[in-house]
């Protein structure tokens, strides 16, 4: 069954369709709701939702534009949506110690490709908030500027000023 026709039957509300969409989309868009809230379990919680709310509404949409693009904009605004709720917890995260363990409990070998990995993932953990969103939205995501302002609630030129500092603070970080 093609693309389309799999959107069609989706919009008819064919279970079968909906499984074979969600497998092709499952994996990018648990790993772009991932990569902004830094937890497994809430991204998985995020990812269902969106894909709940996207078959929902999948009626109301024109298949001529992207699906992707409307699913992903659907998970990020869930994940951001999920971020800003659980704000009065995040200075706690801040208090753990760097030895903790990557969520898999996997600690690679030093001077591997995945170590250098691990370390920048860590320093990522460790931006701020607005220079770890712009970074990931831009660089991960794929969104310009006017796309991130949007997203975020700010100006363009403040979202190219939060990538270019966070950026350097990533490099420090890493340094």
């Amino acid at each position: 069954m093609l693309h389309k026709e799999l959107l069609d039957a989706c919009k008819k509300g064919d279970s079968r369709a909906q499984m074979e969409i969600y497998r092709l989309y499952y994996k990018p868009m648990y790993h772009a709701s991932l990569r902004i809230l830094g937890n497994t379990m809430e991204a998985e919680d995020v990812m269902q939702e969106a894909f709940l709310v996207a078959f929902r509404n999948i009626g109301s949409i024109d298949l001529n534009v992207s699906f992707g693009g409307w699913l992903k904009r659907i998970v990020v605004n869930r994940s951001l949506d999920s971020l800003r709720k659980r704000k009065p917890q995040m200075e706690l995260v801040a208090d753990y110690p760097d030895e903790i363990e990557s969520e898999q409990g996997y600690m690679p070998e030093e001077g591997t490709v995945d170590e250098k990995v691990e370390k920048v993932r860590r320093a990522l953990e460790k931006l701020p908030e607005k220079y770890r969103l712009v970074l990931t939205l831009n660089l991960f995501e794929g969104y310009d500027h006017d796309e991130i302002g949007q997203i975020l609630g700010v100006t363009p030129s403040t979202s190219r000023a939060q990538l270019s500092r966070g950026k350097q603070k990533l490099l420090q970080l890493i340094s």
